[in-house]
């Protein structure tokens, strides 16, 4: 008799879902392990951040993380950053964050942005997928090459349905199973057990690298559910680097020319440069704005008081209150009856944010654990959640922005009010405007405003079949309906004859289906070349990182060493930089120049090590080890 094992009640150590915070800067992932969300850190990435960052070489060759940050300077017109401030944009929507940016940026005849690089355009979806792949693929190898495909990735709470359902494309891209999209402002509330409390209502503050978001939750009785969200979608800290690079560029316009100031590198190093003196001035009472480019003979320094930083960047911080004043206002509630303040984002470290807060709401904050990590942290709860886990919770988010169509002479139908409880749906009745009238043109709108020209238009679509009648007689239903993730769909019926209609809605500065699926296509047709390609510049990098280490070390312990060992190691080291320097970069000679240089560098590691062990016991009695 034959068996076929069953593991349907086998307990699984693995997990089977992570959670990741895509994010304007940095973007990172995390898990529930014994018990607990924990943050997944990669080798190499001490916090478990991976920079937001993509560089595109001449050759095609895609580097992403830090390895691309490290270009920004040298090749800043192919080092795509902040690509989240364009997500689900149109060229229109981003005119001003335009200005700071190096790299070219056009719009195609659908509106989708995309950015070029070398010849090549890409997408924020294309270019979002390639950070999510870099994330999920560095977390999966750190959990010992776990296939995990399912996750919860997080979205700024004011994101409208375009840029939702990009985030959404995006994921697909990248072959991750998207379990839900949840707020990020909910993710952190979450992380802090907030849902386990008392009941009472909270205030997230989330100032992130490019977005800002505030948002009120009610808990009660383990049901999260959201008050009011309002934001800025264009204010985070990128802003307060700029603000900073600002400075640097005013005193560098008294020995610049204009065309030298329009150098891209030099925009680069000034952007950061401004941010690594705003990440000073969290901790100390000034710091230097320092920029520096030794090809160009470029030398800028300039001292920043705490005080002066605080006044520079005053207006930033009150439009984050002005976004909680009116977060407040939509709930009917003041400050008074917020029970706890949670702080999300790395931008809340400066003083300045923290004090505001703390003053507006007339309470402490939460800061207790890594705002940069918070996020992710939530989304891994979540995550363990909707795979079957047992915590007590119920998760209800809101409608950030009213939704609805537009009418005869412009005017707004709103369907679905801002701020309602997620997942819902509302169906309102239309009717044809001229005799005969066979098809209804529907503009679907996103905004509070009462014309359409001052709403965002998320797409359109253009209902037939409807019988000839006079105007007025035929009866159209349109059902609005947004699910647990935020996204929109819509469908019609006409109730006079019970014929049914198909909609089709594709959002502006979106995907269609067929271009995702291109992309799918394109990207397994590539899979082979894209995987080799990413090793060998892997390889590269850590030959670097070996040969830095080697050349370091050597000359310390170079007496220690027999002539034979000596030759061997720098035999490997040429072998190395003669590999990692060819133009076209060949994996299995960059395998084996690797292995041949670890296995000669076998001695010299030895003995390190057993310098340090000698350093260690030196003075010390057997008893004391």
């Amino acid at each position: 008799m034959g068996y076929i094992e069953l593991n349907v009640l086998n307990n699984e150590t693995s997990p089977q879902a992570m959670g990741i915070d895509l994010g304007t800067t940095n973007s990172l992932a995390a898990t529930w392990k014994d018990g607990r969300p924990v943050v997944i850190k990669p080798e190499q990435a001490g916090n478990g951040s991976i920079p937001s960052v993509i560089h595109v070489a001449e050759d095609g060759t895609v580097l992403v993380g830090r390895q691309a940050r490290d270009k920004a300077m040298v090749d800043p017109r192919h080092t795509i950053f902040s690509i989240k401030r364009f997500m689900g944009r149109g060229i229109a929507d981003v005119q001003e964050e335009l200005k700071s940016f190096p790299f070219p940026v056009t719009e195609d005849e659908n509106g989708v942005i995309q950015v070029q690089a070398h010849g090549k355009a890409y997408t924020p979806q294309e270019l979002s997928s390639l950070i999510l792949m870099r994330v999920h693929d560095l977390a999966c190898r750190s959990m010992g090459g776990a296939e995990i495909q399912r996750a919860v990735i997080t979205v700024p709470a004011y994101f409208d349905d375009t840029q939702r359902q990009a985030t959404r494309d995006a994921a697909r891209l990248a072959g991750i199973d998207v379990l839900r999209i949840i707020n990020e402002p909910t993710a952190a509330s979450l992380a802090y057990g907030l849902d386990q409390s008392a009941a009472g209502t909270i205030a997230v503050y989330d100032l992130g690298g490019g977005t800002f978001d505030i948002s009120l939750l009610s808990i009660e009785e383990g049901v999260f559910s959201v008050l009011s969200t309002n934001g800025d979608t264009h204010l985070g800290g990128d802003d307060f680097d700029r603000a900073l690079a600002g400075l640097a560029m005013e005193g560098l316009a008294e020995q610049l020319s204009p065309e030298e100031l329009n150098d891209p590198g030099l925009h680069q190093a000034a952007r950061l440069a401004g941010e690594k003196c705003k990440m000073e001035l969290s901790t100390r009472p000034e710091a230097d704005l320092h920029v520096v480019l030794p090809e160009s003979g470029v030398h800028f320094r300039r001292r920043v008081t705490i005080e002066e930083f605080d006044e520079l960047v005053a207006p930033l911080v009150e439009r984050t209150l002005d976004s909680c004043r009116q977060a407040l206002a939509d709930a009917e509630l003041e400050p008074s009856d917020i029970s706890e303040v949670v702080m999300v984002g790395g931008s809340t470290r400066m003083p300045c944010v923290q004090a505001a807060v703390e003053n507006f709401f007339g309470r402490l904050p939460h800061t207790e654990l890594n705002p940069d990590e918070v996020v992710a942290l939530g989304a891994a709860i979540q995550a363990h959640i909707l795979i079957g886990g047992s915590r007590d919770l119920l998760l209800m988010d809101v409608t950030p922005l009213s939704l609805g169509l537009e009418t005869v002479g412009g005017a707004v139908s709103k369907i679905i009010a801002r701020n309602s409880t997620i997942p819902c749906s509302a169906t309102e009745g239309f009717t044809t405007y001229a005799d005969n009238q066979t098809g209804i043109e529907f503009n679907i709108l996103q905004g509070e405003r009462e014309l359409a020209k001052d709403c965002r238009s998320l797409g359109q679509f253009k209902l037939t079949g409807i019988p000839p009648m006079p105007a007025g007689l035929a009866r159209v239903a349109v059902r609005f309906h947004v699910d647990a993730d935020g996204i929109l769909t819509v469908s019609s019926r006409e109730e006079s004859t019970g014929a049914k209609a198909s909609i089709s809605i594709t959002p502006k500065n979106g995907l269609t289906d067929e271009a995702v699926e291109k992309m799918l296509a394109d990207s397994l047709t590539n899979a082979r070349e894209d995987f080799e390609a990413g090793r060998n510049v892997g390889l590269v990098a850590e030959l670097g990182t070996m040969i830095r280490a080697t050349n370091k070390s050597l000359p310390d312990v170079e007496e220690h060493l027999d002539l034979e060992t000596l030759a061997d190691i720098r035999e490997a080291i040429e072998a190395s930089q003669a590999a990692s320097a060819a133009k076209v970069l060949d994996g299995k000679e960059l395998q084996r120049v690797r292995d041949l240089l670890e296995r000669a560098t076998m001695p010299l590691a030895a003995v390190l090590m057993d310098g340090v062990a000698k350093k260690a016991l030196a003075g010390k009695s057997l008893r004391d080890v």
